[in-house]
């Protein structure tokens, strides 16, 4: 640990600055467009009673993950991209890994608990009610938000355990485990440690998303009439949607073995991962859900009005 006291240099950009001014202005506005509009899908839920629901409380806790997630990495990348300042401390890289940590976990968990709600409104909605009252979805939330705030102090904790290797340069953008994997010497350890997380806090969060929208679509299939299906299909398209893309992105970025040949993939991924995916989110729920698009409208209207 001794020759890491001044801490990484993240290296992703390092190689040519040509673009960097171009490319600070796309992220800064990937940023804005991120937090914004999770700060609006947050705001609605939390002003219109129409949304003081299971799904709408379940989806405002997505946008502040999701906010989490874009402010854990986005700023210091930001700031290799305008100063060319690639170094971070020590202490630095660990609380990077911890947000990133926690708000990718809190949000693999906040998924499959919203496709339970889904599955719940779907295949028994005349015990929804009873089934996701208001004491076990809280439950569920301060469990979820617990479990993500463990896990990310287990596994940085534990990496920091770990024999690092004289190198202290990481070919990434943020402090990912990933990345880390390459300045690690005990590899042993490390990857037990990732097979842990990655079943505990991937695999079963996964499993139930996927074992509720099997028992979803079945259910659907049985429907009759066309417009029955389309209807009930509709309640959930949006978060399907979300479903698919983070799995589909995290699945590309980490499946892949690390080596130099995957390096620009997994940049590329990474980039996708922990901007592109949260910006995504509130606008996928607001054009695909009318309560939603509703309750904007009319706090849009409440401020209008206000100014005016």
């Amino acid at each position: 640990m001794d020759n890491l006291t001044y801490g990484f240099h993240l290296t992703a950009f390092s190689s040519s600055t040509e673009y960097h001014q171009l490319l600070f202005f796309v992220i800064l506005l990937i940023y804005l467009i991120g937090v914004l509009g999770n700060i609006l899908i947050i705001t609605s839920v939390i002003i219109d009673n129409c949304l003081h629901t299971p799904m709408y409380i379940l989806l405002s806790n997505l946008s502040l993950v999701d906010i989490i997630f874009n402010s854990s990495t986005l700023p210091k990348l930001m700031d290799i991209l305008l100063t060319e300042n690639d170094s971070i401390s020590f202490l630095q890289c660990f609380i990077q890994l911890y947000f990133y940590m926690f708000a990718a976990s809190t949000e693999d968990i906040l998924l499959s608990l919203m496709a339970y709600d889904r599955y719940v409104a779907i295949c028994n909605p005349l015990h929804y009610q009873l089934i996701m009252n208001k004491k076990k979805y809280v439950l569920f939330l301060l469990s979820t938000w617990i479990s993500g705030c463990a896990n990310s102090l287990f596994l940085p904790f534990s990496i920091y355990q770990l024999d690092l290797c004289p190198s202290n340069k990481i070919q990434h953008f943020f402090c990912d485990i990933k990345a880390l994997d390459k300045i690690t010497c005990s590899h042993t350890q490390f990857y037990i440690l990732l097979y842990i997380e990655s079943v505990v806090l991937g695999l079963f969060p996964f499993l139930l998303s996927l074992t509720s929208y099997i028992k979803i679509i079945l259910i659907i299939l049985r429907i009759r009439s066309s417009s029955g299906r389309k209807k009930a299909f509709s309640t959930c398209t949006s978060h399907l949607a979300v479903l698919i893309i983070f799995y589909g992105v995290a699945l590309c970025m980490y499946v892949n073995p690390p080596s130099e040949h995957f390096e620009k993939q997994d940049l590329v991924f990474s980039l996708m991962y922990t901007a592109i995916t949260p910006m995504l989110n509130p606008f996928i729920y607001a054009l695909r859900n009318k309560e939603v698009k509703g309750a904007l409208l009319r706090i849009f209207k409440i401020i209008k009005t206000k100014i005016t």
